[in-house]
C-alpha cells in the first residue's frame, strides 16, 4: 500500500527560540517591608497571547504577574511575559488552537517561573515557588465557557 501524504503535509512542532519580552519588579515598600512580620499572601495572574509571524511561525507569550502583600502592603509585584516562537506546520485548526493555548504556555512555564524565582530571590524576598499549572485544563474551561457565550438560552 502507497503512502499518498506528502511529507511536506506532515505535521511538525518545533520550538524556535525561547525569550523574555518584559519583566517588570516592584518593591513599593521596601525597605520598610522587610521589617514587618513576614506572613504573605499572593495573587496570580495568568494569560497567554499568540501572534502570527508567518505561514507556520507562532509567537506565544506566557504573561505570568504575581503580587506578595503582608498585611495591606505590597511587598512586591513581580510580571513576566515569558516568549517562545514555535514552528507548527499541518495541523487542523482546533489542534492548533490547542497546541498555541495548553502544549505552548507549557513548554514556557519553567522557564517564567526560574525568572520569577531568581528575581524575587535578588530582590531580597524569600524564593516564590509557583506551583505547576496544569494549561491543558485551563483550556478546556476557556472552550467550555465560549461554548456557553455562543450558545443560546
Amino acid at each position: 500500500m502507497e503512502n499518498t501524504q506528502n511529507p511536506a503535509d506532515a505535521e511538525q512542532f518545533g520550538i524556535q527560540n525561547v525569550y523574555i519580552k518584559d519583566i517588570s519588579f516592584e518593591t513599593p515598600n521596601s525597605p520598610q517591608i522587610f521589617m514587618e512580620e513576614w506572613k504573605p499572601q499572593m495573587d496570580m495572574e495568568l494569560s497567554n497571547n499568540i501572534n502570527k509571524l508567518q505561514e507556520d511561525l507562532f509567537e506565544v507569550v506566557l504573561k505570568i504577574t504575581a503580587t506578595v502583600k503582608v498585611g495591606e502592603k505590597t511587598a512586591f509585584l513581580i510580571e513576566v511575559h515569558q516568549a517562545g516562537i514555535f514552528l507548527i506546520k499541518g495541523l487542523a485548526q482546533d489542534k492548533l488552537s490547542y497546541i498555541l493555548n495548553s502544549y505552548c504556555p507549557n513548554i514556557l512555564f519553567p522557564f517564567a517561573r526560574e525568572l520569577i524565582t531568581s528575581t524575587v530571590t535578588r530582590g531580597g524576598f524569600q524564593p516564590l515557588l509557583l506551583a505547576p499549572i496544569n494549561f491543558e485544563t485551563l483550556y478546556a474551561q476557556q472552550q467550555e465557557e465560549e461554548s456557553q457565550k455562543n450558545t443560546p438560552n
